[in-house]
């Protein structure tokens, strides 16, 4: 049994295509998993969220989703603005151990970045991992910029005796700029935890079975896959 907890470097940068991707490369090696979602923000009900979205792409993964807000806010902002109950970290831990006594792997994933708040006493996706003893995958995008963020990120994991599994591009350019590919031997760096991955940009809008057969050439083998990082780089000249 394992837990990993995703969280990004901020929203919007891939978070659930790579938590799909490593759902997929997990399946593929026989492995059960599930997906959870503490916090859902920015859907109606009824509309597929990203746990939806992750067994759409991966396959049969077990989607649990603890909350859902209607606006597309930080979750405890959401939650107060709705009327609702925020979800707290000690929630978090007990679903994802219901779900790991069963499944071989448990994949939580956040909303936005690591220090987004999840209630009004201040919890964030970080109080989830220290509450599991679990290892951070932080999701980063490829270009000006991320080194900053990863780096910030990486001190506020170190700062709680967190360890991070290490880093994943979320969306790589299909023609990445000098930045982004320099930024393959800078991410380590910045995060002091090695890259363990690129996922293509538009990733998530192929079909489900082009999707679980990529899957694990975009992820290093820690991860279920067979991505190698110098390769990779080399490649690109």
């Amino acid at each position: 049994m394992a837990v990993i907890v995703v969280t990004g470097t901020g929203t919007e940068i891939g978070k659930t295509v790579v938590t799909a991707a490593v759902a997929a490369a997990a399946l593929a090696n026989g492995l059960s998993v599930a997906v959870l979602k503490p916090a859902q923000t920015g859907l109606a009900a009824g509309e597929d969220g990203d746990v939806d979205v992750v067994r759409r792409l991966a396959g049969e993964v077990t989607p649990t989703e603890l909350a859902r807000f209607p606006e597309p806010l930080a979750p405890a902002t959401a939650a107060r603005r709705a009327g609702l109950a925020p979800v707290r970290p000690k929630e978090v831990a007990e679903a994802a151990g219901k779900l790991a006594a069963e499944h071989d792997l448990v994949l939580i994933e956040g909303a936005g970045g690591l220090l987004v708040q999840l209630d009004d006493d201040g919890a964030t996706l970080a109080d989830v991992a220290a509450e599991l003893g679990a290892p951070v995958l932080v999701v980063a995008p490829a270009g000006l910029g991320t080194l900053n963020m990863t780096a910030l990120t990486a001190e506020a994991l170190r700062a709680r005796g967190l360890e991070q599994l290490g880093v994943v591009v979320g969306s790589w350019p299909a023609r990445p700029d000098l930045a982004a590919r320099c930024n393959l031997a800078d991410l380590p760096r910045a995060a002091g935890a090695p890259l363990l991955g690129a996922v293509p940009e538009g990733a998530g809008a192929l079909a489900p079975a082009g999707f679980r057969a990529r899957a694990a050439t975009w992820l290093a083998p820690r991860l279920g896959g067979r991505w190698d990082a110098e390769e990779f780089a080399a490649a690109l000249g």
